[in-house]
């Protein structure tokens, strides 16, 4: 006599766990100055938001709806402060301050003009060959990228499985997204990371980095984490 097979339904299939799902980086570059793209900033203080930088950490709190976060993480610099403000609001997370995201150290390059450095022969170094740059009496791009890989990693790991969202700068952001791509500081250049944008690295333990976004600033992103 034959056996009717068994028509019990199959277990569900085991939930992945968070550390195997991965950690979730966000790094968000602040959003646009009165000076963007016209000085370098560096370490100065007191440069905030303009009216199109505060639009621009709006939209990055809105987009992260749907999105569970774990922390935030901000560059001590006003701009950076200023737009993480919105994503504390619309997430009720503390903001902590992070000297590993802060911008590059420009030294004596500090507040001049970009149109003015663009002119001097040292600007195709710093185009070309960031690697073997250093500012005057400032960072060296190398121990830019050594000092924002540095923050990035115990931030990671101290929230493992979790979403982090880390607020910086362009040239910070630019040599994270290289490193985890495994691309040369001397090609970094060539990352475009805009203001009040988005880029996405997942972390899985025991796997190379994965970069899921860069220099994104429409998308909803709750995509970036299974539901």
């Amino acid at each position: 006599m034959l056996m009717a097979a068994s028509t019990a339904p199959a277990p569900p299939a085991p939930a992945t766990s968070p550390e195997r799902q991965g950690t979730l980086l966000l790094l968000v570059r602040h959003g646009e100055t009165p000076t963007t793209g016209m000085v370098l900033p560096g370490h100065a203080p007191g440069l905030h938001l303009s009216d199109r930088g505060r639009a621009q950490a709006e939209r990055v709190a809105e987009r992260l709806a749907g999105l569970s976060v774990d922390a935030l993480y901000s560059s001590p610099l006003e701009r950076a402060c200023e737009t993480a403000e919105p994503t504390a609001a619309r997430t009720g997370l503390a903001v902590a301050h992070d000297d590993g995201l802060l911008e590059c150290d420009f030294g004596e390059w500090t507040g001049a003009a970009i149109a003015d450095l663009a002119a001097l022969p040292e600007w195709q170094t710093v185009q070309h060959s960031p690697s073997a740059f250093r500012f005057p009496n400032g960072e060296s791009f190398l121990e830019m990228q050594a000092r924002i890989i540095g923050a990035l990693e115990p931030l990671c790991a101290a929230h493992a499985g979790g979403v982090v969202v880390c607020f910086s700068h362009a040239d910070p952001i630019k040599a994270a997204v290289a490193h985890a791509l495994g691309t040369p500081l001397d090609l970094f250049q060539r990352i475009v990371i805009s203001p009040g944008s988005v880029s996405a690295i997942s972390f899985v333990e025991g796997q190379d980095p994965a970069v899921l976004m860069v220099n994104s600033t429409s998308e909803p992103l709750s995509g970036l984490r299974a539901s």
